[in-house]
């Protein structure tokens, strides 16, 4: 390009240099509008409708006299003789003592001219009649007493031919195993010439197997004199049957607690 196309018409520029318009009176419109709606404002909530004010209670303040001046003693000692509750109660003196009753002026009548006394009549004998039932201790009734258990003892008995045989045997002391009664016990026992049981065998239970063995043990104690005669040259044993009755004098267990 050439430079001719840059030339600028006389007179006339490049940028555009005109003054801004002024804007003055829009600031000073805006000052003026605020202050006025200030001042309306202050005269409606400040003339028109005031707030109220209230005013608080004086805080509460305690004055401690102390007695460091003969002023303040002074008039802590006038307080002290304007106390109502001095001058409304009883004051005993000093001299007083203490736990001493006052002096009465009133003297009874008896202390003056005593009293006189009565004398009891005589006590009146009264006569009376014998009763036909005089008071006596009361006779006391005798109370028959219930007869007793009667303790029958277990025993043993033998049959055959050992019956009638006089024997030895130990203290019989049962001990059951249950609270039933039990039955008879049959054994069958052999003895030999010296008297002494060979064998025992059970014939028929009483119930109890623990006192069947019992059984068992006291007749294996027992002990004959004298057996009875042979019946062949070659029997050494003599057998027969024994039986145990067990008596009341039976050891029965405790009874079982029931449960709740």
């Amino acid at each position: 390009m050439s430079a001719g196309s840059y030339a600028q018409p006389h007179g006339q520029l490049l940028f555009r240099w005109e003054r801004p318009r002024r804007r003055k009176l829009a600031i000073m419109g805006f000052i003026l509008a605020s202050l006025g709606l200030h001042v309306l404002c202050f005269l409606l909530f400040q003339v028109i409708y005031p707030p109220a004010i209230s005013l608080l209670p004086p805080p509460a303040r305690v004055s401690v006299i102390a007695p460091t001046s003969p002023e303040a003693r002074s008039f802590l000692q006038w307080l002290a003789a304007e106390d109502p509750a001095l001058a409304s109660q009883t004051q005993r003196p000093v001299e007083a003592r203490a736990y001493q009753l006052p002096k009465l002026s009133h003297v009874p009548s008896y202390v003056a001219v005593p009293p006189e006394l009565k004398e009891l009549p005589p006590p009146s004998v009264e006569r009376l009649e014998r009763s036909a039932m005089p008071p006596g201790p009361v006779p006391m009734e005798s109370v028959a007493r219930a007869p007793g258990s009667i303790i029958a003892s277990s025993a043993i008995t033998f049959s055959g031919a050992l019956q009638g045989v006089p024997f030895t045997q130990t203290e019989l002391k049962f001990k059951a195993s249950s609270r039933e009664a039990p039955q008879a016990a049959r054994f069958r026992v052999a003895v030999d010439r010296a008297g002494v049981v060979r064998y025992c065998l059970l014939d028929a239970s009483s119930g109890d197997a623990a006192l069947d063995e019992e059984a068992r043990r006291a007749l294996a104690l027992c002990r004959f004199g004298v057996t009875a005669k042979e019946t062949s040259p070659n029997d050494k044993l003599t057998w027969t049957t024994a039986t145990i009755d067990f008596g009341s004098d039976l050891e029965l267990p405790p009874a079982a607690e029931r449960a709740p």
